[in-house]
């Protein structure tokens, strides 16, 4: 334990930094326990995990080949084109593989899923691994290993530690202080967490106690039962069933209340604001998990086009080159590449739509065919020109600018040719026309 503490700074250790992280006896500040299935059960949390894990699954994944002219082709004659895109596993639809990544991302800060190869070495299968039973760590030869722990609960219920080395792991990080290991977005924020849970559970008594503050009985003499006389009147007068009853006093007893009223504690305040705080943990816009107090239509458009910018861009980005280093060999790394579309979540209103594919078309960056593949409409035949890019006829080169005006000397020459004629032709006409004025 010594050696530990006072472990010289020069000397590499065998574990990464971030393996072992946990949480520190799961408490808050606020005195309520927080564990990434605990905070699941505040709506705010399940709000934004909802939100950004059905947002990455419900992304179209695609798998794409660079070709020999620098365009790009979608992969489809790969196998792992239909691993990511429909079914990554027999037992689970690319949607509910993602999604379930996706919220391990977001509850423990690392996803995880084992990477299952046949005899050639292709990728046939991905299942997912739960990361509360994962650790990363170095052997003596400082080279990463995963292990993980098995249990009865699961499809081979066959208990014991299982070594896995990084090429069989498809192993997405979130946030981290070492690059390899990502922290737990719960962990880091439990206390915000555990005050949210707190003022739940407040409003929860407070309503559970029939909405009324705890108190204390004062008797003027000394009571033989106190305890007897707590149930009675907690019988009577306790829960939200026995609401606004009436209680009847004898012997001098009096009630006094001690509990804060919820209006002085600022409840709602309270809750509202750790809406807000939770979902500034994982970025989501609070119009997204129901808070609509700052929302407009002016500027609600806006809010849903920085979600997909500013927070689900980095999310798409990790999984993008997780999955090249862990799916690639180094000779497929400079030919294939993973890209998740979203165009759909960038697309404006219908007039706005229009608009833009109409200057596509007329500046011939865009063929009919192209809008429709957009709109997910049928495509035009080729003989009826679905395919052809055209352009407005006035635009030309910079270099070419002014062209129409500049002649050749061939050019000059012809034009004075044409003039000579036309003076030689009116001449007879000027004379015939004098001669009448000499008359």
């Amino acid at each position: 334990m010594l050696k530990s503490i006072f472990r010289s700074r020069d000397r590499p250790r065998d574990s990464t930094a971030g393996g072992n992280y946990a949480f520190y006896m799961g408490g808050s500040l606020a005195g309520k326990s927080v564990n990434e299935r605990s905070a699941m059960q505040m709506t705010a949390v399940y709000a934004c995990v909802r939100v950004l894990s059905e947002a990455i699954a419900g992304l179209p994944l695609h798998l794409y080949r660079y070709t020999k002219d620098g365009s790009k082709e979608k992969a489809i004659d790969n196998p792992m084109y239909l691993l990511l895109h429909d079914e990554p596993n027999p037992e689970m639809s690319s949607f509910v593989f993602r999604e379930t990544l996706m919220t391990h991302l977001l509850l423990w800060g690392n996803a995880y899923a084992q990477i299952i190869r046949n005899g050639r070495g292709e990728v046939v299968a991905l299942y997912p691994l739960m990361p509360n039973k994962m650790t990363v760590d170095r052997d003596e030869h400082s080279k990463l290993y995963y292990s993980y722990q098995r249990s009865n609960d699961e499809a081979i219920p066959e208990a014991g530690t299982v070594i896995l080395s990084p090429a069989d792991v498809l192993h997405i990080p979130g946030l981290g202080f070492d690059g390899l290991v990502g922290y737990s977005p719960i962990a880091m924020a439990k206390n915000a967490i555990g005050l949210a849970i707190a003022a739940e559970e407040f409003g929860s008594k407070f309503y559970a106690n029939g909405a009324s503050p705890g108190g204390v009985l004062e008797h003027p003499g000394t009571i033989k039962d106190p305890q007897r006389v707590r149930d009675a009147w907690q019988s009577q007068f306790g829960g939200s069933s026995n609401s606004h009853r009436i209680a009847v006093l004898e012997e001098g007893m009096k009630f006094t209340p001690l509990s804060i009223n919820p209006s002085e504690a600022q409840f709602l305040e309270t809750r509202k604001f750790q809406i807000n705080e939770i979902a500034r943990i994982f970025r989501v816009p609070p119009h997204m998990v129901g808070d609509l107090e700052k929302s407009t239509f002016s500027n609600i458009e806006n809010m849903s086009l920085e979600f997909v910018k500013y927070t689900l861009e980095p999310w798409l980005v990790r999984w993008e080159q997780s999955l090249a280093r862990a799916l690639f060999t180094d000779t497929e790394k400079g030919t294939y590449f993973f890209k998740f579309n979203v165009d759909g979540l960038l697309r404006g209103d219908y007039a706005t739509r229009m608009q833009g594919y109409a200057t596509g078309i007329q500046n011939g960056f865009m063929s009919p065919n192209d809008v429709r593949s957009l709109e997910n409409l049928d495509l035009i035949p080729d003989e009826l020109g679905g395919n052809l890019y055209l352009t407005n006829g006035s635009l030309c080169p910079l270099s070419m600018a002014g062209a129409a005006y500049s002649k050749t000397e061939k050019e000059e020459n012809q034009i004075d040719e044409q003039q000579e004629v036309l003076e030689l032709g009116e001449q007879p006409t000027e004379r015939r026309w004098h001669g009448r004025a000499n008359t």
